[in-house]
């Protein structure tokens, strides 16, 4: 198994570190522009692997070519949010990025499975899967995987319980539009309407919309990247041990919902050939009508793509 991970920002490299951690990979390959710092990082995370029982051997490097005949490649490349930007204003900057790295992942891994990070992740998601002409089960985005977690995080903060106890679903786009299901979601068993308050719910869920952004404020000069990590660890361990794990990721919905040619976080099972089943929710009016406003907001994301 190869894996090839792109960018090596905080992103970047610390998803390569739990990979080499959790040694899913004889090689862990990782590359940026940056003359230097792919290198620098990954000889450390190297010198790393005696204390931590892994033999996963990982690399720097700068071109692509090292990068050939990998399994699975993690695309985090693309500038991080800053104080007062949206995911969002961040599509000019980071298309020509994506279309790029996607255009040399192709090229030199015409197997592989595209795991997409960068933002805004549904737009970035959909200009992957155009570049690289792979089909649709091979490329996908970590989107409601992260939100899930930040959502079953500020649950178990309100209810001091264990993390472990909460099942949850988020769906649609990875920005302020997002849909929590609170109907759908687990303390134990038990559903959450059933232990908090519709306005306590409600501040949970408002919390988890804004709750990258609420990162960004608070470092000042980057973006979230452990949570990030942890999320995209999920799906890349679910296809290289064939786990077959249902997580909610932007996936290429061809009829699903109502919704064709679009990427958009719903639920859907991943295993070693990557997107292996699309999940369809029984959605009340109010989901509905709350899918489709983030639906909406995708396909106005994707309409600003230009890829001529």
């Amino acid at each position: 198994m190869k894996i090839t991970v792109v960018g090596a920002g905080n992103v970047g490299a610390t998803l390569a570190q739990r990979i080499a951690d959790m040694e899913l990979a004889n090689e862990c390959v990782l590359i940026d522009i940056l003359e230097g710092i792919p290198q620098g990082k990954a000889l450390d995370m190297w010198e790393s692997m005696p204390c931590r029982g892994s033999d996963c051997r990982i690399t720097g490097t700068n071109d692509y070519k090292d990068t050939a005949n990998s399994d699975i490649v993690v695309i985090t490349a693309g500038l991080a949010r800053k104080p007062g930007m949206s995911r969002d204003d961040l599509l000019n900057k980071n298309v020509e990025i994506v279309k790029s790295v996607t255009a040399q992942v192709a090229k030199h891994s015409p197997n592989s499975i595209l795991v997409i990070v960068s933002n805004p992740l549904d737009a970035m998601v959909y200009t992957a899967f155009k570049i690289s002409g792979f089909p649709p089960h091979r490329v996908f985005g970590m989107a409601g995987v992260l939100d899930t977690a930040r959502y079953r995080s500020f649950v178990a903060l309100e209810l001091g319980v264990s993390t472990k106890d909460i099942q949850a679903l988020v769906l649609g786009g990875h920005g302020d539009t997002m849909v929590p299901l609170p109907r759908y979601t687990m303390v134990g068993g038990i559903p959450l309407p059933e232990l908090l308050s519709n306005e306590r719910i409600e501040a949970i869920v408002e919390r988890t919309r804004k709750g990258g952004g609420e990162i960004v404020n608070l470092l000042k000069t980057g973006s979230a990247f452990y949570a990030t990590s942890s999320a995209v660890i999920e799906m890349v361990e679910s296809i290289v041990k064939d786990k077959k794990r249902i997580l909610p990721c932007a996936a290429y919905l061809q009829g699903e919902y109502g919704y064709k040619d679009i990427f958009m976080g719903v639920p859907i099972k991943i295993g070693r050939k990557g997107v292996e089943k699309v999940f369809e929710l029984k959605l009340n009016a109010a989901e509905k009508a709350a899918l489709e406003n983030s639906a909406n907001a995708v396909k106005s994301l994707i309409k600003d793509v230009k890829l001529s």
